[in-house]
């Protein structure tokens, strides 16, 4: 037996294709006992049967083999659990015959507290506290519901039945096909389902309302949640009904199941998880109250339900054949989810938006401890190690630019034709790179394994010498040290115009092109501002020479150039400061060119940038830092003044965003009169949580306007807060309140509110909201 302990994959010997699947679990005892039947191809001789198993208690007498053709049963000699390796190793006293025959296997197991595998989850109904049981098996957790062949490229069919409590509500990745009651008890059966693989397999069992509707093509659409809060999940069931109805035409592939249940989870460690035909939430990613949730809640359910759902195409139709190409999966599906979210709310601006995926891809991959794309996992213990801003942000920045470089149209024929050659089957990078190759006709898989196969980045570096412009790439890292890497660029730039525009493959360390080459001989020359990087297509940085970056301040301010542009040149700017390989007086002189900005993206990025350089100062140059706050204050009126405090009838979606987003900086800088405002329209929201004062938008700028003045001798801002958490029942609203917590300004109630954020009444759920904002799935 020893022969399989420490082995990066499972056997060969043997392929899993059909599971018959049956679970009891006890809600109450918190344990579960099931029994799975797999038919089994044995393709090459054996007396073993390795697969996986964790956590499971399964006896000698728990198990046998049963060939098909001659109905002969087999009792293995001996049945090993390594927990290590979490494989189970079947020893048979005799060679198994090559075909087919099935393994019965029963076992039990404990409904975890841990959020993976089979696992409890609690909530309130009528006031007493219930449990729900609740699966989340990606990456290789679904080994610890049933011994499994838990590999993505084992694709089999489900059957699964559950036997649990009659009067709750149990869903399954397929449509009920028979439901049987006998006393306190009722036994579910679903249809079998499609070939898929383990860690797609999911189970919910617990009390629910639900919303429903349909396609046009008449798949059942429902959005289940805890009872009381169905309508919170209209939102949700309309976005899910148009995206699917969306990549219907965009795969040029239908919806492969009959139904699509998407539910919302109180104790839940992803964001959400893309179970074929039962999507698992966390309440904040599917929930939205039109009262108490902010327009950024609003966005935020909207781009996970459409990246989810991009997943039952690219993911769950065709898997990813190792998770060595993640990538491929969740970069794919970020970058369709703005696709998607574009299409159904056009005014939202989506595609502006998606540069803070690229910039947070940018900062990791700054670092020297960064990974490329594409990682190879030797084992699954290491797979949770890439589900990070490289695999999801990097790699769906990498995606939008090959679009960009391929064109809009070409892709998407590519990808239609991607998805029809591998689907109910497995394939990797290579097998996209390949589609879009013979689609386009462009040298796809040599340009992009530079960007996959290697970790980091380039800096373009561009100057004016004469009537030339010599460019120059290097590896880019936040450190200012110098890197090794090398990449095939696809650079597109614009001459004082976006007619003005050209494009070309930088391939060297360094290259030098004539004015001429560009413009043609006709043209007045390099008089005039040039951005490279046009709308910010390409996961790459860009370092002017001081007179083109004087250019590109003057276009900036004369907002001459496009908001994604003003955003790149801004970021690049801060990157290269960060970097120490640009001055702090040149980024601070840049930062004024944006006094009058408008655009959301633009003007939440330059927060962020004047959050971070405050507290750069406020390490560096303490007796500088009120001069630096009152700086970034005046940099800000113009927009705090446009929008004010009051929403304004029809303003835009970005607009309330915003407007939050804005007060928040101000209180955080420590306004005066934003402050006392603030304060105000708290003691009205505390008498009355419907006041018309303080909608949902602004709700965080006063919380840290709030606590900005609390301290331990002044402690009622604080105590309300408090208050006002433990009454709230939305968890958006609660993770408002975490998030302002920690702003006060006295450290000894800094310590304190960290302290209650540990304390028992903080689920995990709400403390690690921020990491879901970085990343789907862990």
């Amino acid at each position: 037996m020893d022969q399989f302990k420490g082995q990066p994959r499972l056997p060969k010997f043997v392929v899993p294709k059909r599971y018959d699947i049956r679970l009891k679990p006890d809600l109450v005892a918190h344990r579960f006992a099931g029994s799975v039947a797999v038919n089994l191809d044995i393709v090459a001789a054996t007396s073993f049967i390795v697969l996986n198993a964790a956590e499971l208690d399964v006896s000698n007498d728990a198990v046998s083999f049963t060939n098909q053709d001659s109905s002969k049963v087999i009792k293995p000699s001996r049945v090993e659990l390594f927990e290590n390796d979490e494989i189970l190793v079947l020893e048979f006293p005799e060679e198994l015959p090559i075909g087919f025959g099935v393994l019965s296997i029963r076992f039990e197991g404990i409904l975890n507290d841990r959020m993976k595998g089979f696992y409890r989850s609690t909530y309130e109904h009528n006031g007493e506290k219930k449990t729900m049981a609740v699966t989340q098996f990606e990456p290789a957790d679904a080994r610890r519901c049933f011994p499994c062949w838990d590999e993505p490229a084992c694709k089999a069919t489900f059957k699964i039945t559950l036997d649990v409590p009659s009067e709750l509500v149990a869903l399954s990745n397929m449509p009920i096909v028979e439901e049987i009651t006998d006393g306190d008890l009722k036994t579910v059966s679903y249809q079998e389902s499609p070939i898929m693989s383990t860690y797609l397999v999911a189970v919910v069992v617990g009390l629910f309302d639900y919303v429903e509707d349909h396609t046009s093509d008449g798949v059942k659409v429902r959005v289940y949640c805890q009872v009381g809060k169905a309508n919170q999940g209209k939102f949700a069931l309309d976005v899910a009904v148009k995206t699917l109805e969306l990549y219907k035409g965009y795969f040029a592939t239908p919806y492969s199941l009959p139904k699509l249940d998407m539910i919302a989870i109180p104790d839940f460690a992803a964001g959400a998880m893309e179970n074929y035909g039962l999507v698992t939430y966390r309440e904040t990613a599917l929930l939205y109250d039109d009262q108490h949730s902010a327009a950024a809640n609003k966005q935020r359910v909207a781009t996970v339900v459409a990246h989810e759902l991009a997943h039952q195409w690219f993911g769950n139709l065709v898997t990813m054949e190792w998770w060595t190409h993640l990538w491929l999966n969740e970069g794919f599906a970020t970058w369709v989810s703005y696709l998607a979210t574009d299409s159904c709310f056009p005014e939202w601006k989506i595609w502006s938006q998606f540069l803070h995926e690229s910039t947070e891809g940018l900062k990791l991959d700054g670092l020297a401890e960064s990974h490329p794309i594409e990682v190879e996992i030797n084992h699954a213990c290491e797979i949770d190690e890439i589900f990070d801003a490289i695999s999801y942000r990097k790699g769906a920045s990498v995606i939008r630019m090959l679009q960009s470089y391929l064109g809009a149209e070409c892709f998407q024929r590519s990808l239609a034709s991607y998805i029809k050659r591998h689907a109910c089957s497995n394939a990797k990078t290579e097998d996209l790179w390949a589609a879009l190759e013979e689609g386009s006709g462009e040298p796809v898989n040599k340009l992009m394994t530079s960007w996959t196969k290697q970790k980091g980045y380039p800096v373009v570096s561009v100057k004016i010498n004469d009537q030339k412009l010599e460019f120059n790439q290097s590896q880019f890292l936040s450190s200012g040290a110098q890197g090794e890497g090398h990449w095939i660029v696809p650079i597109t730039l614009c001459f004082g115009s976006y007619d003005v525009h050209k494009s070309f493959l930088l391939q060297s360390k360094s290259e030098t092109h004539d004015v001429k080459d560009f413009l043609g001989s006709t043209h007045k020359g390099l008089n005039c501002w040039i951005k490279l990087n046009v709308d910010q297509a390409g996961f790459y940085r860009v370092k002017y020479d001081e007179l083109l970056a004087a250019r590109l301040r003057y276009a900036v301010e004369k907002q001459l150039l496009s908001a994604s542009d003003r955003f790149g040149i801004l970021d690049d700017s801060f990157a290269l400061c960060m970097a120490c390989q640009e001055s702090l007086t040149s980024l601070i002189n840049l930062m004024g060119s944006y006094r009058e900005e408008v655009d959301y993206t633009v003007l939440s990025n330059l927060i962020t940038i004047s959050l971070k350089v405050q507290r750069i100062a406020a390490d560096a140059v303490p007796d500088l830092l009120e001069y630096f706050k009152q700086f970034f204050i005046n940099l800000f009126q113009y927009s705090a003044e446009r929008l004010g405090w009051e929403p304004k009838p029809g303003e835009s979606h970005v607009d309330a965003m915003l407007r939050g987003e804005i007060l928040t900086a101000l209180a955080m800088f420590g306004h005066d009169l934003t402050l006392d405002e603030a304060s105000k329209r708290f003691q009205a929201f505390l008498e009355n949580r419907n006041t018309p004062l303080l909608p949902p938008d602004i709700r965080k700028a006063a919380y840290v306007a709030v606590m900005q003045r609390a301290s331990k001798s002044n402690r009622s801002g604080y105590e309300s807060l408090l208050k006002v958490y433990k009454e709230a029942d939305l968890s958006q609203e609660k993770t408002r309140i975490l998030g302002s917590l920690a702003s006060s300004r006295d450290p000894d109630l800094i310590l304190e509110a960290l302290n209650f954020m540990l304390s028992s009444e903080v689920t995990f759920l709400q403390i690690f909201y921020k990491s879901e904002c970085t990343y789907i799935h862990y």
